[in-house]
C-alpha cells in the first residue's frame, strides 16, 4: 500500500478548516495541485529536456520530426500473446520525439501469431481479464495484495510501461522540420504498415472491434454529480433525455466571483434542478437562477461546509455536512458534526441533527442519500437518519471492532465497513436495508486493502487501490459484485497507465472521476496519450468494460486531437462526457450512444481566448462538472489565495440557444 494521507478533515499546518483526527482510522484526500495552464496547452518537459515555449495563442502546431513508424500501443489493436522466445513483441515507443528509434521487430508469422485478443483481453492475468475468486477470504490475494502473485507486467496505454507523460520539445532536423528524416520515417511506415497489417490477418480482423455488448440487459442510471438521466432506477429511457440542438455553439450565460481567502477553503457541492442551479459557498449554500445567475436564495450556516452528497430525492432535497461554528486562531476546526437536509426548489434548511459516541459528537467524514435515509461514515462508526424527519435510524455502538466508514447511495445504500487494524484491515461490502440497517448482502475484499470507493450500488460496482498498483489514483481495480447475494462476478483491472479513473475512498467513497456505470457495463475514460501521426498533441478515449465478463466490449469514443474526454452521468442507455479543449479549441459536452458509440455534439464552449482560458481554470479531475438541457456549470471545490492561484470564479455556466 502506499503511505496514507493526513487524518480526514486535518487542519493545515497555517490554521485551515476541518475536524481534528478521531478513531483509529487515519487518511484524508490530499489537496489538488494548482490550477493548470489548462487541458491541451503545451507541457512543461521534464527537467533536463531541452526548453521551448509554447507557441502562441491560435498558432499553428509545428510537427515534429518523425522518430520512426506511428506506434500501436499493446492491447489496442495488437493481438496479445504469451511471453516466448519464439514470439516477438510489438515494437517499443521511442523515448520522445526527435529521439532515434529503434526499428520494428520483425512481424510474426501466422503459425507464430496468437488468437484474438483485442484490447488485451482474454489472456490470463492481462488487464481487462475476469479472476472471479479474487478478493475472497482464505485465497490468495490478486496482484499486489499481500499473499499474492506481484502484479502483471503488461505494458500500459501510451508508451510501454510507463505513465503517459508530456511530448519532448520537437527537435529540429537538418532542412527544418522533420528535415533529413524523411525518407528514414517513409521506409519505416513501410515496414510498419507490414507488421500492422498481418497482425490484422491474423487477428481475425479485430482492429477496435465493435460490439453491441449486453444491450438487452436492464440499464441502471448512477450519476455522480448533477441530475441524471430522467425514468427509473434501471436507467428510464433508453435513448436518454438530452437531445441535440440545431446549433450547439453555446454562450457564457453568468460567473459566480470568488470571495478572496487567506487559506484554502473546500466548497464542494454543486446541484442542479429544473428551477435551481445551487453552490456551496463559505459557510453557506446559494441557489442561482439556472439561466441569467441571479441569486434565488441563500442558505447561511454557522461553520465551514464539509461534505455534501450529490445525490438528491425526486422533490429536489439532499444532505449536507457542515462545522458548527467558524475557525479561529484558538480553535481552527470545530469537526464535522452538523447533519443537515436542504430543499433546493425552495432554499431552506429542513432540519439539523447531531450524534453522539459517549459524551463526544461524533464527526463525519461522508454522507449520502438513499430513498429516504441520509447515512453519514466516520472513524467511530456510522449513523442514519429519516429524512424527513431527521429521527436517528441508527447509531455508532460502543465496544464495536468494525465501524462503517461511509456509505454509497442512490438506487440502494451500501456500506464500506472496515475491520482489523491498519496494515491488516479487511473491508465488508455491505447492501443493506436503508429503514433498519439490517445487512442484506456482503462481499469481504482481499485482507490488506485500505480504502475503497463505491462507484455504482445498482449494479454494484466497487474500486479499490490495490498495493500500490494505483499510483496515488486511488484505484486500480474495479470489483463487480452481486448485490443480492453478495457473491464477486468479476475483478477488473484497471492500471492508471492505461485508464483514466480517479476515486477518493479515503473519505469520500462516492467520489470517482473518469468511470460511470449502466446498462451492465463500466464506461471509463482511458490514460491520455499521443495523438498520433505528426501531431504533438496528447488525447484520450472512453471504452466500454462488461461487469459480467470483465472484458473490454470494443466500444470506443476518441475524444479527438488534442481533446481529454471524461463521462460525466449516464443518460437512458447513453453516456453523457465532456471534452477539454486544446489551448485553440473550444470545449464540448457530447452524447454518446451505449450501442453504436456514436457521438453527438450537445454543447460547444467559444474558442475565444478568454473563453479558453475560463474553461481551462476548472479542470474536470478537481473541479465540479454539471450538465443538463443544453446548459454547463463548471465550479471549483476547493478554492484558495486567489492572487497565486489563478482562479478568478466559483462557478461559470453556459448555454445553448
Amino acid at each position: 500500500m502506499t503511505q496514507p494521507p493526513p487524518p480526514p478533515h486535518q487542519p493545515p499546518p497555517q490554521g485551515g478548516f476541518g475536524p481534528p483526527p478521531s478513531g483509529p482510522d487515519l487518511g484524508k484526500p490530499a489537496q489538488p495541485p494548482q490550477q493548470p495552464a489548462g487541458y491541451g496547452y503545451p507541457a512543461q518537459p521534464p527537467q533536463g529536456a531541452p526548453q521551448t515555449p509554447p507557441p502562441p495563442q491560435g498558432a499553428p502546431q509545428t510537427p515534429p520530426p518523425p522518430a520512426g513508424p506511428p506506434q500501436t500501443p499493446p492491447g489496442y489493436g495488437y493481438p496479445q500473446s504469451p511471453q516466448s522466445p519464439q514470439t516477438p513483441q510489438p515494437p517499443q515507443q521511442p523515448a520522445g520525439y526527435g529521439y532515434p528509434a529503434q526499428p520494428p521487430a520483425p512481424a510474426p508469422s501466422p503459425a507464430q501469431a496468437p488468437p484474438p485478443n483485442a484490447y488485451g483481453a482474454g489472456q490470463p492475468g492481462q488487464y481487462g481479464t475476469p479472476q472471479p475468486g479474487y478478493g475472497y477470504p482464505g485465497q490468495p490475494g490478486g496482484p499486489g495484495v499481500p499473499g499474492g502473485p506481484g502484479g502483471p507486467g503488461q505494458p500500459g496505454y501510451g508508451y510501454p510501461g510507463q505513465p503517459p507523460t508530456a511530448p519532448y520539445p520537437p527537435q529540429q532536423g537538418p532542412g527544418g522540420p522533420g528535415g533529413g528524416d524523411r525518407a528514414r520515417r517513409n521506409q519505416l511506415l513501410i515496414i510498419a504498415a507490414a507488421v500492422v497489417a498481418i497482425a490484422l490477418i491474423v487477428g481475425g480482423g479485430f482492429w477496435y472491434a465493435r460490439s453491441s455488448g449486453d444491450d438487452d440487459k436492464q440499464d441502471t442510471a448512477h450519476s455522480s454529480g448533477g441530475a441524471g438521466g430522467k425514468g427509473d432506477d434501471k436507467g428510464g429511457s433508453a435513448h436518454g433525455t438530452e437531445k441535440a440542438p440545431a446549433d450547439p455553439t453555446a454562450k457564457t450565460l453568468f460567473q459566480v466571483p470568488l470571495t478572496k481567502v487567506a487559506d484554502q477553503v473546500t466548497v464542494t457541492g454543486s446541484w442542479l434542478t429544473d428551477k435551481v442551479y445551487a453552490k456551496t459557498g463559505i459557510a453557506e449554500v446559494v441557489g442561482y437562477d439556472p439561466a441569467k445567475g441571479t441569486k434565488l436564495w441563500t442558505i447561511k450556516l454557522p461553520g465551514p461546509m464539509c461534505e455534501i452528497t450529490p445525490h438528491t430525492t425526486a422533490d429536489h432535497k439532499t444532505a449536507i455536512m457542515y462545522e458548527p461554528a467558524m475557525a479561529t486562531k484558538a480553535k481552527p476546526s470545530h469537526g464535522c458534526s452538523q447533519v443537515a437536509v436542504i430543499d433546493l426548489d425552495a432554499g431552506k434548511k429542513l432540519w439539523t441533527k447531531t450524534v453522539k459516541s459517549g459524551d463526544e459528537l461524533v464527526n463525519f467524514d461522508n454522507i449520502t442519500l438513499s430513498g429516504t435515509t441520509v447515512a453519514a461514515g466516520s472513524t467511530n462508526g456510522g449513523a442514519a437518519f429519516d429524512l424527513a424527519t431527521g429521527k436517528v435510524l441508527w447509531s455508532p455502538k460502543p465496544g464495536d471492532t468494525c465501524y462503517d466508514a461511509g456509505y454509497g447511495g442512490g438506487a440502494k445504500l451500501v456500506a464500506v465497513r472496515k475491520c482489523g487494524q491498519y496494515g491488516s484491515r479487511q473491508l465488508h461490502i455491505q447492501t443493506i436495508d436503508p429503514k433498519s440497517g439490517k445487512v442484506l448482502s456482503e462481499y469481504k475484499l482481499a485482507t490488506g486493502i485500505e480504502y475503497a470507493s463505491v462507484v455504482s450500488t445498482d449494479p454494484l460496482v466497487v474500486g479499490a487501490e490495490v498495493g500500490d498498483s494505483g499510483k496515488g489514483q486511488g484505484v486500480s481495480d474495479l470489483f463487480s459484485i452481486d448485490s443480492g447475494t453478495g457473491a464477486l462476478r468479476t475483478r477488473i483491472s484497471i492500471p492508471p497507465d492505461r485508464y483514466g479513473a480517479k476515486c477518493d475512498g479515503i473519505t469520500r467513497i462516492e467520489d470517482c472521476v473518469g468511470i460511470v456505470v449502466g446498462g451492465d457495463k463500466a464506461y471509463l475514460a482511458t490514460a491520455q496519450h499521443d495523438a498520433g501521426g505528426d501531431s504533438i498533441a496528447q488525447t484520450n478515449e472512453v471504452v466500454a468494460l462488461d461487469l459480467g465478463t470483465g472484458k473490454e466490449t470494443g466500444q470506443r469514443a476518441d475524444a479527438g486531437e488534442g481533446y481529454t474526454v471524461t463521462p460525466l452521468r449516464m443518460d437512458g442507455q447513453n453516456i453523457v462526457a465532456y471534452k477539454e479543449p486544446p489551448y485553440n479549441k473550444g470545449g464540448q459536452v457530447v452524447g454518446i450512444d451505449g450501442t453504436t458509440f456514436k457521438q453527438t455534439v450537445l454543447l460547444q464552449t467559444s474558442a475565444d481566448d478568454s473563453v479558453r482560458d475560463l474553461v481551462a481554470s476548472f479542470p474536470v479531475r478537481y473541479g465540479e462538472t454539471l450538465y443538463q438541457n443544453g446548459r454547463l456549470y463548471l465550479s471549483q471545490r476547493y478554492i484558495s489565495d486567489w492572487s497565486s492561484s489563478g482562479q478568478k470564479y466559483l462557478a461559470t455556466a453556459f448555454g445553448v440557444g
